[in-house]
């Protein structure tokens, strides 16, 4: 699927509570801070909105939001999280990505900040309990490195004699160290081998790729990252050229045309990031909001692509499959 930019919106003053807010011609302002460009985030903005007009709340009638994306540059998020901080915003929202919401976390501990990230958060030092966040930033977490394990079950169940599974990650992603760990030792209990490929931004992918080939490595992980969930088309393009199986956490990686897909919705993690920014807007403390964490997990396979990489599918695999791409 092809995702579309979006355009900024302008904003506003200050922070939590509701009588303190910073508003703008009437409306209050979000503060809205992540990693990658406005490109490829359509469907994550949509159901943000969602999540806000559940709460009563819609863009640019009684509410106002203050969009900064880093541009898959990590070392501007500190500078844009202290402009929205310097704003004075009602509240940050971090769409995505453990680096954001600690950026977010380092510059104010008054405004309130709501994130969306798939790493564990009390691991990754951001809450200090998932049932009581305590302080100023609760959100939603989509737990994907517990997944490792999941999708290293997928891969070799429709690869059953491969040897050497790689995975790309993000080294500017601060969960890089903890997933190349966990994979390791996941990997062990499989009998295979762990082969680790790196890119930090769009223009490294391609590099990543062929590197995995030399590398000999016969299927590969992407895992989440928001640099990576922006260029599910290209990484999806990418892996179909070089001829590499590839499993990654969203429906919309196999939806563009990737092999499969195992994870929670990232779309239902964006509105419930939504849902919960438009509560701490109406009062309600972050301390207060237990975090968030999915239910449902999908596994989704494109039998188009299995097809044209030379793959057979097990019927065992298809049958348990939440859809099937042909």
């Amino acid at each position: 699927m092809n995702r579309r930019a979006f355009i900024a919106m302008v904003g506003g003053a200050a922070a939590w509570p509701l009588a303190g807010r910073a508003q703008h011609s009437g409306t209050l302002v979000i503060g809205w801070l992540a990693i990658p460009t406005a490109e490829g985030y359509r469907d994550q903005l949509a159901a943000f909105r969602d999540g806000l007009r559940e709460q009563g709340f819609a863009e640019g009638r009684n509410v106002t939001v203050e969009y900064r994306w880093a541009e898959h540059q990590v070392q501007r998020l500190a500078q844009l999280a202290a402009d929205l901080v310097g704003r004075g915003v009602a509240v940050i929202s971090c769409g995505g990505g453990t680096a954001t919401a600690l950026a977010a976390k380092a510059a104010t501990s008054t405004i309130p900040i709501v994130f969306a990230i798939g790493a564990d958060p009390v691991r990754a030092g951001l809450v200090g309990s998932v049932s009581r966040p305590e302080g100023n930033i609760t959100g939603v977490a989509g737990l994907t490195d517990a997944l490792i394990t999941k999708r290293l079950e997928v891969i070799t169940e429709l690869l059953p004699g491969i040897r050497v599974i790689g995975v790309l990650l993000n080294p500017r992603n601060p969960n890089s160290m903890v997933r190349s760990s966990d994979l390791s030792a996941a990997a062990q209990g499989f009998g295979r081998q762990i082969r680790f490929v790196y890119a930090d931004a769009p223009t490294e992918l391609n590099t990543a790729l062929v590197a995995a080939v030399e590398q000999r490595i016969e299927a590969l992980i992407v895992q989440n990252d928001p640099l990576f969930i922006s260029q599910d088309d290209e990484i999806a393009q990418l892996a179909m050229r070089h001829r590499l199986p590839t499993i990654h956490e969203s429906r919309d990686y196999a939806a563009a045309g990737g092999l499969m897909s195992y994870g929670p919705s990232i779309t239902e993690r964006y509105r419930l990031l939504g849902r919960y920014t438009g509560r701490v807007l109406k009062g309600n403390k972050p301390a207060d909001l237990p975090i968030q964490q999915p239910t449902k997990f999908e596994l989704v396979i494109n039998l188009k692509t299995a097809k044209a990489l030379g793959l057979e599918v097990p019927p065992s695999l298809l049958a348990r499959a939440d859809s099937v791409i042909e």
